[in-house]
C-alpha cells in the first residue's frame, strides 16, 4: 500500500496528481492522471490532452487510498526503476 512516508519507493504512473506549486505559474494547480515517468519528467493527462511537466520546478500532491502526500519534484529526479530500488 503506497503511504506519504513510502511514496518515493512506488511507481507513481496511474496517480492522480495537482501541482500545488511551479516556479511555471501555467502549471500551478494542474489536476490529472500520471500516464509516463522520465528521469527528469512526469507526462499528466489533464482535461483529455497529455502535459509533460518539469519534475525539478514543481511540488506535485499525490491523492492516496491512505490520504494525501505532498512531494517536492526534486525528490522525484532520476530515473523511475533507480528511484524504487533505493
Amino acid at each position: 500500500m503506497i503511504t506519504p512516508k513510502n511514496i518515493l519507493r512506488h511507481e507513481l504512473i496511474g496517480l492522480d496528481v495537482e501541482i500545488t506549486g511551479s516556479s511555471d505559474p501555467t502549471l500551478k494547480d494542474l489536476k490529472g492522471r500520471i500516464v509516463d515517468e522520465t528521469k527528469k519528467t512526469l507526462k499528466i493527462e489533464a482535461c483529455g490532452s497529455r502535459k509533460i511537466i518539469p519534475k525539478n520546478i514543481c511540488t506535485f500532491r499525490f491523492k492516496l487510498d491512505s490520504g494525501l502526500a505532498e512531494v517536492s519534484g526534486k525528490a522525484l529526479l532520476g530515473r523511475p526503476q533507480d528511484r524504487i530500488k533505493k
